[in-house]
């Protein structure tokens, strides 16, 4: 049940893979939504203002990302470069079992979020986005920097914004256990659509600013040694979050999030015994999201 665009912004997609489909999810909703508009006016309740102040919800899904080009600047023993114009996919697992067994439910990329009605529509939520991050090959890049005799058997040498190209051989670079997206979120909700006298049914849109911190697990290759799970708290993230919620029986919740921000990873630690060894980078990223979700109310009118 994972939410595809079908289409995305070129810059954010490398060219090669397609990045975003069309979901069941897309039919769903235009199903439910076009039956909704033939229901007659009289059937919509009249107070779409149900308090929720003190309500707590919980939601779980799934997620695709894609990232703008960026400069990576890598350095440790023997070398200090910077490859321009990198390009970097997400990683989907593939739709399997996994997605519903409870002991892999953590492979795929997802989301969760605990959020609470500090007044009516508006919700101070805590959670984050596991989203993986892996350098494209074969690429062309622009190497500019230095990396000495014997670190790399292909690649030693000084560089003044050479192109080169890159292979998962000599140079890897991915965060895909992960690039988690800690983050507060002040988001603020609008009813659409209210159905029945007790509101068994609504349609909710949600706008949503947010902040958090980067947390890496990086797999890094280079001059002969491959690395992975090397952790680090690397940088900062800012972001926006509009959806739409569909809410059956004021509890249960199906909710699109479309999410674009900007990360700046200050330094990724690239080696576990090895605190010379870091890289920095910048660059913006796009993701949707399908989650499901649970709201407990305290306070009805």
């Amino acid at each position: 049940m994972l939410f595809y665009h079908n289409k995305i912004i070129r810059k954010f997609a490398n060219p090669r893979r397609q990045v975003m489909k069309q979901s069941i999810f897309t039919s769903l909703f235009i199903f439910l939504f076009g039956g909704l508009l033939t229901i007659d006016s009289s059937s919509f309740a009249q107070d779409l203002n149900q308090s929720e102040k003190g309500a707590f919800y919980l939601y779980w899904g799934y997620n695709r990302s894609a990232y703008t080009q960026s400069d990576l600047h890598l350095k440790g023993r023997g070398y200090d470069f910077t490859m321009k114009n990198m390009t970097a996919s997400d990683n989907p697992e593939k739709l399997s079992m996994s997605y519903l067994n409870i002991e892999k439910i953590t492979i795929p990329q997802f989301n969760v979020r605990l959020g609470y009605f500090f007044k009516d529509k508006w919700a101070l939520t805590l959670g984050y986005d596991h989203m993986k991050y892996l350098m494209d090959h074969p690429q062309e890049i622009t190497l500019d920097g230095e990396i000495q005799p014997g670190v790399s058997d292909l690649w030693s040498g000084t560089y003044d914004n050479q192109l080169v190209t890159s292979d998962y051989e000599h140079i890897h670079y991915e965060n895909s256990d992960g690039l988690n997206y800690i983050r507060v979120e002040l988001a603020r909700y609008f009813d659409l659509l209210s159905v029945g006298q007790n509101n068994w049914f609504r349609v909710r849109a949600q706008a949503a600013a947010a902040t958090g911190i980067i947390l890496s697990y990086n797999d890094f290759n280079f001059g002969g040694q491959f690395d992975r799970k090397t952790i680090s708290v690397s940088g900062y993230g800012l972001s926006l979050h509009p959806g739409l919620r569909l809410e059956f029986f004021n509890h249960i919740f199906l909710q699109t999030n479309f999410s674009a921000g900007f990360m700046h990873q200050i330094k990724v630690m690239n080696r576990p015994n090895d605190k010379s060894a870091y890289s920095k980078q910048r660059f913006g990223y796009i993701a949707s999201d399908l989650v499901l979700g649970y709201t407990w109310r305290f306070n009805r009118k």
